[in-house]
């Protein structure tokens, strides 16, 4: 039956990411309004619905560290997974505002939940605080919109329309279904990966980071490729790179202040993991000012990088003999290497 749960979500995702790209992309030519803003807004937004409800319903339920671990993980995830395998499709070319703008803010955004964490607990009102900041940034890219944002007339006649999809009403009930189908997707598809990892004894830090992380970020994951599949690359960087945003400002705003005690975190993700979504996302900066392009090569370091940290969560949880190893050889010969190449890169490229 778990099984069967999980084809089916497979195949929701699939359906879903269809109508949210294709909708999403014809609705961004009606307005006059730049494939990336949607990505950032509507289809990141959109995407990370499952995040939403999953670390809501963690919260409720009592198992905050589910809900950390799922947004730390979904955002270690996006960046890692989703960008590495959409670059080995078709090389990414990264918007301008996504380097000067949307970057700068994912990282901020890291940083000051870094500091909110940073005595163990994100208290109610700091949670309403990450609220805030979600408001204003949406507030700041719909004034961005109406102004015209940047190069959004570029895209006036990049697409053909077809006669019965031309309608913005039409485009919208598109959105709307394809969001629909990736949230009963996600849950469904989470609904079996979290029964089989419990059958395997997996703690709920560990299924956050891994299991529900991976599986609540499939509508990016199917949306991302897709777009990347039909050209439309600015959506699918803009999917990611929203997405996180929403993660750590919307999920852990919402969840926090759900409960009065606020959302306590789990000393192995503020020792760790916390660190490596920071670093993670600290990355993106000298990957897209290499050429403004995410390489295939580059894709592969990232898809290379997220083995790495899953073989990490594994050996810890199982409190392997390699694991001292391991990390040895992780932080003392391939994460100086990776810092040098790219470094190397980014001085021959400027």
């Amino acid at each position: 039956m778990n099984l069967l749960i999980f084809l089916l979500g497979l195949a929701a995702l699939l359906a879903g990411a269809q109508l949210l790209v294709r909708g999403a992309s014809r609705l961004a030519l009606s307005f006059g309004i730049s494939p990336l803003v949607v990505g950032l807004t509507v289809v990141a937004f959109g995407t990370s619905a499952p995040e939403a409800a999953v670390t809501a319903g963690a919260v409720l339920e009592g198992r905050g560290d589910l809900a950390i671990g799922n947004v730390v993980g979904s955002n270690i995830f996006n960046v890692l997974f989703i960008l590495g395998v959409s670059a080995l499709v078709a090389p990414l070319v990264v918007h301008t505002q996504v380097i000067r703008q949307e970057v700068p803010l994912m990282i901020a955004a890291a940083l000051v939940l870094m500091a909110l964490s940073w005595d163990g607990r994100i208290a109610r009102l700091e949670a309403a605080l990450l609220l805030v900041l979600l408001l204003a940034y949406t507030g700041f890219l719909a004034w961005q919109a109406r102004k015209g944002g940047p190069d959004a007339s570029d895209y006036a006649e990049e697409m053909p329309r077809s006669q019965w999809d031309r309608h913005w009403s039409v485009q919208a009930l598109l959105v709307f279904g394809g969001l629909g189908l990736l949230v009963l997707g996600s849950d469904w598809l989470v609904t079996a990966a979290v029964a089989f990892a419990r059958s395997l004894g997996v703690s709920d830090v560990v299924i956050g980071l891994t299991i529900v992380a991976a599986g609540t970020s499939m509508p990016e994951v199917a949306t991302s490729l897709l777009a990347t599949f039909k050209g439309e690359r600015d959506i699918a960087v803009g999917n990611v790179i929203g997405s996180n945003l929403f993660n750590i400002l919307g999920c852990l705003g919402l969840s926090g202040v759900l409960t009065a005690q606020g959302l306590a975190v789990p000393a192995g993700v503020l020792n760790f993991d916390l660190w490596v979504m920071t670093a993670v996302q600290l990355a993106c900066l000298p990957v897209f000012l290499t050429g403004r392009c995410i390489a295939r090569w580059e894709g592969g370091l990232f898809l290379g990088y997220y083995a790495a940290y899953t073989a990490y969560l594994i050996l810890a949880a199982q409190q392997h003999e390699a694991l001292e190893a391991y990390s040895q050889l992780m932080m003392g010969f391939v994460v100086p290497l990776t810092i040098v190449t790219l470094a190397m890169v980014l001085i021959r490229r400027r």
